[in-house]
This record gives structure tokens, C-alpha cells and sequence, in this order.
């Protein structure tokens, strides 16, 4: 792995077993040249929290379409915090009301990438935003 690749995990939190866009977003990164962990469908926020941390990622992604953002979301952030890794960057995105980005941000996500968000822009904003952790 070279030091500046951004190491990103695409993550699924929750009961949600819709899971293409997540694998299309993780192929995409892979194809821009990040360095991709998927961890498929069903994860619990500690699950996630703790794999990102052993894998020592740059920024996670998570993806819901079942309307339970609003809760796991925050959740993992949470965890995140709680053990060590306030550093790593959370984004989310799936079917997310405009209504609850506020929230989302106000729990510590970066970013919310909802449908219309175009492959190309998501990769921007990460390589903009997201700095490869030392």
C-alpha cells in the first residue's frame, strides 16, 4: 500500500440487506485506486467501529436504505470515539431525507451522499476531503 492511498470500508449497518450500491461504490473506489475492505450486509455499529480501527482505515463509509440512519449513523460515530478512533472519517448515504442531513452532521458525519450523487463526484469529494492517516 502506497502512503498516500486513502484506505476506505464501505459498511451496512443494520438490518438492511440492500446491499448493490454499496458493492458499486466499493468497486468505484477500488477502480479510482483506494484501498477497499467491504464488510457486508448486517453489521452492528460496534462491528464496524471495531474493524475499522483493526484495519486501520481512513474514512468509513456507511450505507442504508432502511430509514434507520438516523440512529445507526450516529452509532457508529459513537463507537468510533469510544475507542480510539476519532480520527477516521464517516460519511453515509442511501435514502436520506434532507430533513436529517442536519442531524447526521451534527453527529460527525463529513458527508451525505444520497441517490443523484454521481460516481465520479463521491471519488472527488473523498480525495478532497479525506487525508491518508500516517
Amino acid at each position: 500500500m502506497s502512503s498516500n492511498q486513502i484506505r476506505v470500508m464501505v459498511a451496512k449497518p443494520g438490518l438492511d440487506g440492500h446491499d448493490r450500491g454499496a458493492r458499486v461504490l466499493a468497486r468505484c473506489f477500488r477502480d479510482a485506486g483506494f484501498e477497499v475492505i467491504y464488510t457486508g450486509c448486517h453489521q452492528t455499529p460496534e462491528q464496524i467501529a471495531a474493524a475499522a480501527i483493526q484495519e486501520d482505515v481512513d474514512v468509513v463509509g456507511l450505507s442504508c436504505l432502511s430509514g434507520a440512519h438516523r440512529y445507526l449513523f450516529p452509532a457508529v460515530v459513537e463507537q468510533l470515539r469510544e475507542r480510539g478512533g476519532d480520527d477516521i472519517t464517516v460519511v453515509g448515504g442511501g435514502i436520506i431525507p434532507d430533513q436529517d442531513f442536519q442531524l447526521l452532521y451534527d453527529a460527525g458525519l463529513k458527508a451525505v451522499f444520497v441517490p443523484g450523487a454521481t460516481l465520479d463526484g463521491i471519488v472527488d469529494w473523498f480525495k478532497a476531503n479525506v487525508k491518508p492517516r500516517e
